[in-house]
């Protein structure tokens, strides 16, 4: 939002410097983004031309004998028609940087003849379009002084960074009503617009809606008899100041009172709309030539103004050329109407239309200046332009409800901690353009039209805190929340970053992919479900809510690929979504590596084959990451179980699932099953895990946080293997399991280290060789002791498997 402080000032009395402005409107809330203090214009000088003699070399050049205020006289070389002496106009010296042609001026000679600088024009000085001739002053101006003093070029531009809850401040009006409620200066009264009315508006204006809501209120009058042409050039400068380009004055009247008052009007050409004029849904395929010179394909969210010819307006967001007024335009008609901000944002957003009147619509301006807004238009339309206005009529409007708020003053102290005494609470408030009625404690405020965004007592007290001032809130630190070596992270923070740390030291790089997935993609990894689709994607193929971090890491791994970099580790630690609610969100952390990057490292086989590297990844690459993130996380390891195979999108023979106990899945890992690779458009060696961090147990709490004194066994260990015969489909892990129960005391450790199939063990049949690892405790054990534990472990083992001791 720009304005300049002479604007500003037009709505504002105030003695205070442009410095003293600009810090109150930061602290109020409107931060002030950047101030133009206009210096470009600061060497231009008021200059007087003494004579104006013929250049020797050149007919249409003259030798200019200027006056700059110094009584030395400046030679300057000029190719104005109107060049002449007495003629006092703008003089730029060498030096000096000339905005309208992007040139810093020199001293030069012109077909011989020196040239100390130029008589500028309107066009090189961007003060208008006019390049016709020099700036012709009046006699009386005064030589050798600031030329943009003297025709106002030296107004600041102000730029303020509104945030979208406050439309009030999109008008300068606006601006002035806060920096007067804060106390810098007086708001000014805005006349009553005052014009003679002569006859009815014969035009009808129809609303045929569904939702009443869209269009609350549509305001007109038709304007007969009016001459457009350029506007006023204080008018001109205003809107060039912040950025406009100046058209017409009906236009720029239009652009004036949306900045000026925050009321985007549009006008028509009267003669060019046939019929009654209908305020309705576009229909589908509907095309309009909008005043930008671009033609928008409508549908039916989009609320159009339109006649018989067709449609003539996009309803509070731009006009039609068709109906668009021109030097021609004899009679007008003038609408100020109401629009749903909800409707103009999405409207405004489906055609990639950005307009001033968007802008505003899309906040909510004031449903009461709606009428006062076409009375003011009105009068500027007829200054400028003449004519006769017609009495104007509204359909539609059914008045505006003002909101009441029950507002205890103490609620300034307790939500800010500031002390805001209820004088100064109820005068800033008052200032805002807020009623407030009642004497107590506890008060009833009337919420003003111009303020859609205060509802509730919270809305009124930050009003007051900003007013006050947010700067007087004094610092304080927070209380204590307990020791020093109190534990603040939640134990999920706490494993989600181990796991990230985990996973990283074992070469993997992090990554962070897209939340949203195709519908396709989720439904092949468990999810699709209606409850988990977004209701309005950034992109169609963004529809729904990933059940899995592994099909962005595929896609991310793929595109590696694409480019150069087949061998990747990449993970990611963040949320799937099994459902809608809370409870269906998980914290899961995933990996993939894909080619030969592996642990052992990437690249050839003959590379570092002494190191194991060089192959390609596997399933047992996907379970030494998913286990070292449970490690990491301190699960106890030796409770941890793998189950073969996992869910549909992994190898079935080549894949396994995490558990602790029978119920709890901990994760999953192996490689991808061919078809899942196949839809997803990947390719090459790819396997993967994810850990569920969340279904993690809670760690035991312990008494203290020191840590237990080391205890060392003062005896050997004891290494003794064994072999199994058992069934093929009988897993190691069982076996693993049943030796180590049969003295969880002795028995420290099982490491399985040969498994063999062949002929001589029978049809179905397979060898497992086990290492058991014996910690004597409190005593060296006799060979008895060792028959014993021997005894036990093979029972176990024949009991849970159904093996036997290999001979």
């Amino acid at each position: 939002m720009k304005f300049t402080l002479s604007w500003l000032k037009d709505h504002l009395e105030t003695d205070a410097t442009l410095d003293e402005i600009c810090e109150r409107l930061t602290a109020i809330g409107l931060e002030v983004e950047d101030v133009d203090d206009r210096a470009a214009y600061k060497p231009f000088t008021i200059a007087k031309i003494l004579t104006a003699e013929k250049h020797p070399e050149a007919d249409r050049l003259k030798v200019l004998s200027v006056d700059a205020g110094d009584g030395k006289p400046v030679q300057i070389v000029c190719g104005a028609p109107n060049a002449r002496a007495g003629l006092v106009g703008a003089l730029a010296r060498p030096g000096t940087y000339v905005p309208g042609i992007d040139v810093t001026l020199s001293v030069g000679k012109i077909r011989g003849v020196e040239s100390h600088g130029m008589m500028c024009s309107e066009k090189e000085l961007n003060i208008s379009e006019d390049h016709n001739g020099i700036i012709d002053l009046p006699e009386d101006a005064p030589v050798g002084t600031s030329f943009a003093s003297y025709i106002g070029l030296d107004d600041p531009v102000i730029e303020i960074n509104l945030t979208p809850n406050r439309p009030d401040c999109t008008s300068i009006y606006g601006i002035a009503r806060d920096l007067a409620a804060s106390g810098l200066g007086k708001l000014k009264a805005p006349k009553a617009p005052s014009f003679a009315v002569e006859g009815e508006t014969a035009q009808d204006v129809r609303i045929e809606l569904d939702d009443a809501r869209l269009c609350p209120g549509f305001a007109y009058r038709l304007v007969r008899g009016v001459k457009n042409g350029p506007s006023p050039k204080w008018m001109q400068q205003r809107l060039k100041s912040i950025g406009l380009r100046p058209i017409s004055v009906l236009v720029d009247v239009t652009n004036y009172m949306t900045f000026d008052q925050g009321r985007p009007m549009h006008v028509f050409d009267a003669d060019k709309v046939k019929g009654t004029l209908t305020v309705r849904r576009a229909t589908q395929g509907e095309e309009i030539l909008a005043l930008d010179t671009r033609t928008y394909k409508l549908s039916p969210n989009t609320v159009v103004i339109a006649d018989d010819n067709g449609v003539e307006s996009i309803g509070g967001i731009m006009g039609g050329e068709h109906s668009g007024c021109d030097e021609n335009t004899v009679n007008v008609l003038v609408e100020s109407a109401l629009w749903d901000p909800i409707n103009i944002a999405k409207s405004g957003r489906s055609l990639g239309i950005i307009t001033d009147a968007r802008y505003r619509f899309e906040r909510g301006v004031d449903p009461e200046y709606m009428i006062p807004g076409l009375d003011r238009t009105t009068q500027l339309i007829v200054e400028m332009c003449g004519g006769t206005a017609a009495a104007s009529r509204v359909v539609g409007y059914k008045g505006h409800e003002k909101k009441l708020v029950s507002f205890p003053f103490s609620e300034v102290k307790r939500l800010t901690g500031l002390t805001v005494s209820n004088a100064e609470a109820r005068a800033i408030l008052t200032g805002l353009g807020f009623e407030v009625e009642g004497d107590g404690e506890v008060v009833t405020v009337a919420v003003p039209s111009w303020r859609p965004d205060v509802d509730g007592k919270a809305d009124l007290v930050e009003e007051v805190m900003r007013i006050h001032g947010v700067d007087k809130i004094k610092p304080e630190p927070l209380p204590p929340t307990g020791s020093v070596n109190g534990r603040i992270l939640t134990t999920l923070q706490i494993r989600t970053r181990t796991a990230r740390r985990a996973l990283a030291s074992r070469g993997m790089l992090e990554a962070v992919t897209w939340s949203f997935i195709p519908e396709d993609q989720a439904k092949l990894f468990g999810g699709g479900s209606a409850a988990l689709k977004l209701a309005n994607p950034i992109a169609a193929d963004m529809s729904d809510m990933r059940p899995s971090l592994l099909p962005g890491l595929l896609a991310a791994a793929q595109r590696n690929a694409d480019r150069g970099f087949g061998d990747v580790a990449i993970f990611e630690v963040s949320g799937t979504y099994e459902g809608d609610t809370p409870e269906g969100q998980r914290r899961v952390a995933g990996g993939i590596r894909r080619g030969t990057a592996s642990v052992a490292g990437s690249g050839r086989m003959w590379s570092n084959t002494a190191k194991g590297g060089g192959k390609p990844v596997d399933v047992y690459d996907a379970k030494a990451d998913a286990l070292a993130v449970l490690e990491a996380c301190g699960l106890p390891m030796a409770n941890v179980q793998i189950e073969q195979g996992g869910p549909d999108w992994y190898h079935p023979g080549r894949s396994g699932t995490i558990k602790m106990g029978p119920k709890v899945v901990l994760g999953h890992f192996g490689e991808f099953h061919p078809k899942t690779l196949s839809a997803l458009d990947v390719s090459g060696a790819l396997c993967g895990f994810e850990i569920y961090l969340d279904a993690m147990q809670e760690p035991k709490k312990k008494a203290t946080r020191t840590k237990p004194a080391l205890e060392l066994s003062p005896f050997q260990m004891v290494k003794r293997d064994f072999a199994f015969v058992v069934d093929s489909k009988v897993e190691a892990g069982s076996l693993i399991k049943a030796a180590s129960s049969a003295d969880r005391k002795l028995i420290t450790g099982v490491n399985v280290f040969d498994v063999f199939e062949g002929a001589s063990l029978g049809e179905g049949k397979k060898s497992i060789a086990i290492e058991v690892l014996i910690q004597p405790v409190d005593k060296t054990l006799t060979d008895e002791d060792f028959d014993a534990l021997t005894k036990k472990i093979v029972g176990n083992v024949e009991k849970t498997t159904g093996g036997a001791l290999r001979a």
